[in-house]
């Protein structure tokens, strides 16, 4: 029961994607999520899918400079070649898979523009793309006979001479530590959203298989990139899509101004969400706020058409504010959303340890760089776990039937448990968790400068310390028991956050999502470069600065 070829961890749509495509290889695959897989946090992605079909007039080349000029130039250009030229089927391969993407009135799939692009190359599903991509991988998957490990948490992977070789996870049902053994294990776990507070990440995305591989020797790229969203509604922090601008909704500060046409006037709303984010918040600092907030406007879009296009932000406005976007403008905020760095893959999911693949948010195969274009993401997850799909195919058929010994690592990870259930110091874990994640919204900002960034790092430094000497659980039993599955989580957060500190303080400049006040300029000559954090074998950490892969555009100013 507890053997297959490959293993999944996580269960949103890059490992859903992987999943699907493996077994269509032949493979016995499974999935390990510590949600059912449909409440994966893809489910809450809004706005749409990138992809230029050539029936459309677009073209791959021209998603893919709108992609590299988005990265700010830290995309490595050959990964973001592949993913534009896949693009177009990774999407019709969807619709055949039954995605009932919105259309138009022709009849033809409906696109929408979004930031950073001239070209409305964004299929979409209403405001639920992620949802209604999701069901249908999991539907498919499922068809194809998938086996899940349904809330199950993975403690930590098998590493059975110098190969990752299966995991050692929790069973939250019955409490009960197991050991699941693979040929090749596939992190796809999602981000680390919750290092940072408030964020428009579920709770759920604590940076689970970013630990995981970061303690099994594979690198982390361009953790410092944090890319905050433009919209995320006042108080609560929920995401409001960029569907809104897209659909042409307008940015307001409180004299009634669209405070775009400063910053960017030839594209407004729709700059880069690193260029639209920092104008909101220099407007807020210029005191052209309102409470902290600024204004979307759509009223001039109609209430029909708002209910008909926008109907999911018009139920999250009037029932978390009381506020019909028809009739008066929302006040909004930037707020973290996604992290662009990630494992350190190639184009093929492969780490670098053998038998462990990446794919998605997790995962920095390196498309976006230092600031991702909307509806990248969903195109991300999708061609790269398929591609991680057929490379770990590849690397399986090459490992041999044995039979693992595992006795070790599940009485390593006992011991781990052991000393969290019975540790009885003066915090709760919620109590260390929120000041961590607090102090790096606070230092690793949408802006930033040396100051900020040591304060975070020394706010994860004494994390570090009060998480093994001075947290305490008060429940000591064992199903689902969520205050033990809260410290585990704490314990990847800390290793996320501080990989993105030492990420932050290695680069000297100011790129994309990375604006340090103190160094305002972005530096090509020096700084064209990834910082990639890893550990050493003694558990030391360090530091790299490898070069990014340039193919056809060389770097220039990027103005939007």
């Amino acid at each position: 029961m507890y053997d297959h070829d490959l293993l999944i961890v996580g269960a949103g749509l890059a490992g859903l994607r992987c999943a699907v495509e493996a077994q269509k290889l032949g493979l016995k695959v499974a999935v390990i999520t510590k949600v059912h897989p449909v409440r994966s946090h893809s489910n809450a992605a809004q706005g749409g899918i990138n992809a230029p079909l050539t029936d459309r007039g677009d073209d791959w080349k021209g998603h893919a400079l709108d992609t590299i000029k988005g990265s700010d130039y830290l995309a490595d250009q050959d990964a973001v070649e592949i993913m534009s030229q896949e693009a177009g089927e990774a999407v019709l391969e969807l619709e055949r898979m039954g995605v009932i993407f919105s259309r138009g009135e022709d009849g033809k799939l409906g696109t929408r523009r979004f930031g950073g692009q001239k070209v409305a190359r964004t299929f979409f599903v209403g405001a639920i793309t992620g949802s209604a991509l999701l069901h249908v991988l999991y539907e498919q998957s499922l068809k194809l006979g998938l086996q899940v490990y349904e809330e199950w948490f993975v403690t930590s992977l098998i590493k059975h001479e110098g190969a990752v070789r299966g995991v050692v996870a929790l069973d939250l049902k019955t409490g009960e530590l197991e050991s699941i053994t693979a040929k090749s294990v596939v992190i796809a776990a999602g981000g680390a959203g919750r290092v940072f507070e408030p964020s428009t990440n579920a709770l759920i995305c604590t940076g689970d298989g970013l630990s995981l591989a970061w303690n099994n020797g594979a690198g982390l790229m361009d953790m410092e990139m944090i890319q905050y969203h433009p919209t995320t509604l006042a108080r609560t922090g929920i995401l409001l899509s960029e569907a809104a601008r897209g659909e042409g909704a307008y940015l307001l500060n409180s004299e009634g101004d669209r405070f775009m046409k400063k910053y960017a006037p030839d594209y407004m709303e729709l700059a880069s969400r690193d260029v639209v984010s920092r104008s909101e918040q220099t407007e807020i600092n210029e005191g052209r706020g309102i409470d902290g907030n600024v204004l979307l406007d759509l009223r001039h879009l109609g209430k029909e058409f708002i209910e008909t296009r926008l109907g999911y932000l018009q139920e999250v406005s009037v029932e978390f504010l009381g506020i019909d976007m028809s009739e008066k403008p929302v006040p909004i905020r930037p707020g973290m959303h996604y992290i662009m760095g990630g494992i350190k893959t190639d184009v093929n999911g492969e780490t670098g340890v053998p038998g462990l693949y990446a794919a998605g948010e997790c995962a920095n195969v390196s498309v976006h760089g230092a600031n991702r274009l909307g509806a990248n993401s969903l195109l991300d997850t999708v061609v790269f776990g398929r591609r991680s799909a057929e490379k770990a195919s590849e690397y399986v058929k090459s490992v041999p039937n044995s039979v693992i010994p595992t006795e070790s690592y599940v009485k390593r990870d006992l011991e781990l448990i052991k000393n969290i259930m019975d540790a009885d110091g003066k915090y709760r874990v919620s109590e260390v968790r929120n000041t961590m994640a607090t102090a790096m919204t606070k230092g690793i900002g949408v802006f930033r400068d040396q100051e900020s960034m040591e304060y975070a790092k020394k706010i994860v430094d004494k994390t570090k310390i009060d998480y093994r000497d001075s947290i305490r659980i008060e429940n000591k039993g064992k199903i689902y028991n969520t205050d033990l599955l809260f410290a585990l989580e704490l314990g990847n957060m800390i290793d996320c956050a501080e990989s993105i500190v030492h990420g932050a303080l290695t680069r000297k400049e100011s790129r994309g999502a990375h604006f340090r006040t103190d160094i305002p300029g972005r530096n090509d000559e020096e700084w064209l470069k990834h910082t990639l954090v890893y550990k050493s074998s003694e558990g030391e950490i360090k530091i790299d600065t490898p070069d990014v892969t340039i193919t056809e555009w060389e770097p220039i100013e990027r103005v939007y």
